[in-house]
């Protein structure tokens, strides 16, 4: 199962792709979308949309997990936000993406065990599960968490793992489903 972690904004878009094989979580790709602050923000929102459709298309995923919307002690902050939250919606949803969202207390508490945790130990969290070494930007990293937090969290993610297992054993040769299902009733005995 793919899933694409996104941390809005309209000046930054954090993104990061993470696949789970089965119980194991791999780093895919990460990166951060940067419009100028010169654009105007329709000019802005029009390049989120547009390089973000391109994440989309390269790593096709089946998940798209986004912060939820949090109240700002700015409205103007809180309204600009909102327009991000909306590019990325839309654009999972006419790429038939499923959207799940995340308090960003609930992603911390995941990672980190607790829902005041500052970013820089969710930072050394991701680092740690998906096995990085490198410097990441911050809104690529909260990307990654939301990933990494859908796939700890979503019993949708065994699911679809368990449906791809039961694939793969329908395309076993009969002989030799027989003969695995010997071998494990002989085991259980």
């Amino acid at each position: 199962m793919i899933v694409l972690g996104i941390d809005p904004g309209t000046r930054n878009l954090g993104w990061g792709v993470v696949e789970r094989r089965g119980q194991r979580l791999h780093h895919i790709a990460h990166g951060v979308i940067r419009a100028s602050a010169t654009l105007s923000l329709s000019d802005r929102l029009c390049l989120l949309m547009s390089e973000l459709e391109e994440v989309v298309g390269t790593h096709r995923p089946q998940v798209g997990s986004v912060e939820q919307i949090f109240f700002h002690k700015d409205p103007q902050s809180a309204a600009k936000l909102g327009h991000a939250r909306g590019v990325v919606l839309l654009c999972l949803g006419r790429a038939r993406v499923t959207v799940a969202e995340h308090a960003p207390a609930r992603v911390k508490r995941t990672l980190t065990g607790s829902g005041r945790a500052e970013k820089e130990q969710v930072a050394a969290m991701v680092k740690t599960i998906l096995g990085l070494d490198e410097a990441i930007p911050l809104d690529a990293t909260d990307a990654l968490a939301l990933a990494i937090t859908e796939l700890r969290l979503d019993p949708r993610a065994v699911l679809l793992e368990a449906a791809r297992k039961k694939t793969l054993r329908k395309k076993m040769p009969e002989h030799l489903a027989r003969a695995v299902a010997a071998a494990r009733e002989k085991k259980r005995r």
